[in-house]
């Protein structure tokens, strides 16, 4: 068999390779109710509710914590996630969710926050401005 034809098939196979295991990490978005119902892993989207209280122990259980959580449909449900609690959490505008529900709760292997911009404030001067002048 030729050199080339030997590299050739080696990265067919890693391509391949590459691609199965990156195939496998792919969830979508849903809702808590369609969590529900399809118990595979899903991406859900929605806001931390502040009125409730974030449940988190860093003496007992640094690497876990708990909070409610309102889906773009409104619905709430208890989320739990499998990881530290991040720095300035209580302060995010959207978070985005990864994981299951098991046993009436949202079992969360991955979180992504969505921060207040550093450039809202300058944004709502300016428009505060112009809706003055």
């Amino acid at each position: 068999m030729k050199k080339s034809y030997f590299i050739g098939l080696l990265a067919l196979i890693a391509s391949i390779a590459i691609i199965t295991s990156a195939s496998k990490d792919v969830s979508t978005y849903a809702s808590f109710s369609d969590a529900l119902q399809d118990h595979s892993r899903v991406k859900i989207a929605g806001e931390i509710d502040l009125s409730e209280e974030i449940m988190y122990d860093p003496i007992n259980s640094p690497n876990s914590f708990a909070f409610l959580m309102k889906d773009s449909n409104g619905e709430s449900m208890n989320v739990i996630v499998k990881r530290p609690l991040p720095q300035d959490f209580d302060q995010s505008e959207t978070v985005v969710v990864t994981g299951k529900v098991k046993e009436g709760a949202f079992i969360a292997d991955d979180i992504l926050l969505k921060c207040p911009s550093k450039y809202k404030d300058e944004e709502l001067n300016l428009r505060a401005q112009v809706t003055t002048s």
